[in-house]
């Protein structure tokens, strides 16, 4: 389990930076008219996003979560900020699980 963290650990900070980019970059897009910079950016939040989704279900397998949980956790890539959280939590989570396995 501790193997299927590390990346998902990863993917949730670059899900989560590169989201408030696109944030940046839809506000360009709409309230200033400067499209290039969110054309350039959302296909790459989109592509981390589907990897970030793989991480989660790797670890939710793994950590035998409930569906409704890693549901959550997914949606956790979706609103800026979010994803910090949900990572800090979910780590909390699963050092917590292997600490007990270990006792």
């Amino acid at each position: 389990m501790e193997s299927a963290l590390k990346p998902f650990r990863a993917l949730a900070y670059v899900v989560g930076v590169m989201l408030l980019v696109l944030c940046v970059g839809m506000v360009l897009r709409y309230g200033f008219d400067q499209p290039a910079m969110s054309k350039i950016i959302a296909p790459i939040h989109g592509g981390l996003y589907m990897i970030y989704l793989i991480t989660v279900m790797n670890l939710g397998m793994k950590a035998r979560w409930a569906w409704p949980y890693m549901l959550g956790v997914m949606l956790g890539g979706t609103v800026p900020f979010l994803s910090f959280y949900v990572e800090r939590r979910v780590t909390q989570r699963v050092q917590t699980a292997l600490a007990a396995a270990e006792a």
